[in-house]
C-alpha cells in the first residue's frame, strides 16, 4: 500500500473586475486511486503579487492584470471604502 498526496491547480476563473480566482486541489491517493480530497480557495486581485503562483495561473495573470485594469480596480475599492455604509 503506497499513499501520495497530490496538489494541484484545478480550477482558474477570471472574474469582470479582473480578479483571479483560484482553487487549489489536495488529492490523497492510494495506490493510484484517489480515496480522499479537499479543495482550498484564493484569489489573486490586480497589482497583487502573483509571483509565487503556478505558472498558469501568472500566464493569466500577466495577460489579464493590465495597467488598466489595476488602475479600474484600484479606484472601485477605494470609491466602496470611501461610500458611506447603508443602515438595513
Amino acid at each position: 500500500m503506497s499513499l501520495e498526496k497530490v496538489i494541484s491547480v484545478d480550477l482558474i476563473e477570471v472574474v469582470e473586475n479582473g480578479s483571479i480566482q483560484v482553487r487549489t486541489k489536495t488529492a490523497i491517493k492510494e495506490d493510484g486511486v484517489e480515496i480522499s480530497s479537499k479543495f482550498h480557495r484564493h484569489v489573486v486581485a490586480p497589482g497583487d503579487d502573483f509571483s509565487k503562483e503556478d505558472a498558469r495561473v501568472q500566464a493569466i495573470c500577466k495577460a489579464t492584470h493590465t495597467k488598466d485594469v489595476v488602475a479600474a480596480y484600484k479606484a472601485a475599492q477605494a470609491a466602496l471604502a470611501s461610500a458611506p455604509e447603508s443602515v438595513a
